[in-house]
């Protein structure tokens, strides 16, 4: 008898890129705000940890807007991993905005029309409204189609059941079309807009679970609706300030966040949208969620931006402002004056500062141990430990891109788990900063514009050997 083969189909929508960050889940926090050692991806920090689960727990209470937190370490201390963290405990609800200092240089608006913009990216709205929907599991579909095509458009019958009664409605042209395009089958159980014709299909109904014996993952099981078939339902709407600028300042519409060409936005739209939006807020319509803006490489904005983060830190509607920085005492960026992070000292004095410390040895193990596993990556004991000992000497970073490399290595000889050859091998491939700034120290003669001070002796030999 024949083997048959199947065939491996991979699903396009669930192939996801590992970034530097993608296994960060959370804060990795009990529900009494301790860092657990290891946890949602989350390593050592234990203390920057716990001052951003209570930063967070704040943000969620809705105690604090307007003001700021500094995240202050040396590279490679886990900052932005942290930042990262707290979005993902924060949930999808409450906005949170990221973006890169040097950003605000290169776009084609003003700095603070740009900071104004990521500002009102960070502040949510959450618009409550109330619809009337239809909402049952299908007993039947009757389509009748016309005898004759084009003389006639189809009509049908729809029949729907709810756990106390059942209704047949009438079927026009263009709902006959939508259930067809949705796949609606008996069985099903759908939701109805009444006010736009909308059909949501929320999943199988447990009574017809049993109908077919093979099903694909995605199939959903739900409880046959009860009560009344026609509901009033509450639906809440979670949108930005920044999207509600967009759509009414453009003549394209909301056409114009897809596009990401917003252009600068005048003050006048913005404050009939704030007028609007303290309307809705006092009808009990909608209300304001304070988000995070997080800002790295804050040491990038110059004297203008810092001043505008000063004054927007004080408007009512203000978010709450993540920055963090790599920088010790160093020039204010359009001053010649020096100060801690780069920042201006009136600055600083708003900003509650956390610090990271750097990873001991057996921190930056269990780090490399779950990127191994993020990346999908075998490796051996011996493999880790001279990995682990790259990592105290070189540097975090450089160790976590020596994974995937040496995987390759390993594919490279038909290995199958990572061997201390395959890290030795992309340890020579691939340089570290130490070894290659030493490269450069004895080799400096021979690349163009060397700074490095010369020897007395070494003068000389430059000159002849420029006119030669």
């Amino acid at each position: 008898m024949a083997e048959i083969k199947l065939s491996e189909s991979r699903d396009l929508t669930r192939i996801e890129r590992i970034g530097a960050h993608s296994h960060i889940r959370g804060l990795g926090l009990d529900s009494a705000l301790e860092a657990r050692v290891v946890s949602e991806g989350m390593v050592g920090q234990t203390k920057a940890r716990k001052a951003a689960g209570i930063i967070l727990q704040m943000i969620k209470q809705g105690k604090i807007a307007g003001r700021a937190i500094l995240l202050a370490g040396q590279p490679g201390t886990g900052k932005t991993a942290i930042a990262m963290g707290m979005a993902k405990s924060l949930g999808e609800e409450t906005p949170f905005a990221m973006m890169a200092g040097s950003e605000l240089f290169s776009l084609e608006m003003s700095k603070t029309e740009a900071l104004k913009q990521a500002f009102r990216k960070a502040i949510g709205v959450r618009i409550k409204e109330e619809t009337e929907i239809i909402e049952g599991e299908v007993v039947e579909i009757q389509i009748d189609r016309p005898a004759v095509t084009g003389v006639a458009s189809k009509t049908g019958k729809l029949t729907l059941k709810s756990t106390d009664m059942e209704t047949v409605y009438d079927l026009g042209a263009k709902m006959i079309e939508a259930l067809g395009k949705q796949k609606i089958q008996s069985g099903d159980v759908i939701a109805i807009d009444k006010a736009s014709g909308k059909i949501t299909k929320l999943g199988r109904s447990f009574a017809r679970s049993r109908d077919y014996d093979a099903m694909g993952p995605q199939t959903k099981f739900v409880q046959c609706p009860e009560g009344e078939l026609q509901k009033r339902k509450e639906i809440v709407h979670c949108v930005t300030l920044h999207e509600i600028d967009v759509i009414n300042s453009r003549t394209q519409g909301f056409l114009a966040l897809f596009t990401g060409d917003t252009g600068e936005i005048r003050a006048e739209v913005r404050e009939q949208i704030d007028t609007k939006v303290a309307e809705w807020r006092e009808e009990g319509k909608a209300e304001i969620v304070p988000g995070v803006l997080f800002i790295d490489e804050v040491h990038m904005l110059d004297i203008e931006c810092f001043s505008f983060l000063n004054r927007a830190l004080e408007n009512d509607m203000a978010p709450i402002l993540v920055v963090a920085t790599n920088r010790g005492i160093t020039t204010i960026r359009g001053t010649n004056y020096k100060s801690p992070h780069g920042i201006p000292i009136d600055l600083l004095d708003r900003l509650l500062i956390i610090s990271t410390e750097p990873y001991t040895k057996e921190e930056i193990r269990k780090i490399l141990d779950i990127r191994s596993q993020e990346e999908d990556v075998e490796m051996s004991e011996d493999a880790k430990v001279l990995l682990t000992r790259i990592g105290v000497e070189a540097s975090l970073r450089y160790a976590i891109h020596l994974i995937t490399a040496a995987a390759l290595a390993c594919q490279k000889r038909k290995g199958k788990i990572v061997e201390i050859e395959d890290i030795s091998r992309v340890y020579q491939l691939f340089l570290d900063v130490k070894r290659s700034s030493q490269y450069l120290t004895e080799y400096q003669s021979q690349y163009m514009f060397s700074e490095t001070p010369l020897k007395e002796g070494d003068d000389e030999e430059e000159t002849t050997a420029m006119h030669s």
